[in-house]
């Protein structure tokens, strides 16, 4: 069996010990932070983006400001290359620090997750003021706001609900509601501008 040699170890845990720092939550201030749902303007004719071999259709203007539930990074995925990070975001009761501490939240394999003990909200309550967001930054003004952002801040993010597609036949739809649930339910958002809002 192979082995590690032992300073490639070590710099993988310090690699990994300043990711977590640097993502680290913040202790946000109590109460509801982002009263407003997300504001969405459709779009009957789109225009088309690309990015490399990749192409953007915009299905939606869309903007929000949030309170981050948690982060995620990928690097290694099918479409790392396009939408590096994923935010849970949640807004009205969803970003509400008394709801939120009774409510776990995660993420993994490009999906949101959360388990309670007992609801505190509605349960459909957190399915319509939440969601998963893959974010193509724009620029790299976006991404750099993108890889500051921390669990438990408030972002603001404005850019398109786009559908991509390559023509190797390779697909990534966005959603287009917050009323949905599960596989698909997911958000792929074409981010032109960013900014913490808070704190």
């Amino acid at each position: 069996m192979r082995r590690w040699p032992p300073v490639l170890l070590g710099l993988l845990a310090l690699w990994g010990a300043a990711t977590a720092w640097k993502h680290r939550a913040t202790t946000p201030l109590p109460g509801l932070l982002a009263p407003d749902a997300p504001v969405q303007v459709d779009l009957a004719d789109g225009a088309t983006l690309s990015r490399g071999d990749v192409s953007l259709r915009t299905r939606a203007h869309i903007a929000l400001t949030a309170r981050v539930l948690s982060r995620e990074d990928y690097r290694f995925d099918a479409g790392a290359f396009l939408a590096p990070v994923d935010l849970a975001l949640g807004w009205g009761p969803m970003s509400d620090s008394a709801v939120l501490a009774r409510i776990a939240i995660g993420q993994s394999g490009r999906f949101y997750w959360w388990r309670v003990k007992d609801f505190p909200i509605p349960r459909r309550a957190i399915e319509t003021h939440s969601a998963n967001m893959h974010l193509i930054p724009a620029d790299a003004a976006v991404r750099g706001v993108l890889g500051r952002v921390r669990r438990g801040q408030l972002i603001h993010l404005e850019g398109f609900l786009v559908d991509a597609s390559r023509s190797d036949g390779w697909q990534w739809p966005t959603s287009l509601t917050r009323e949905d649930t599960g596989a698909g339910a997911c958000e792929l958002v074409y981010v032109e501008e960013a900014h913490i809002a808070a704190p």
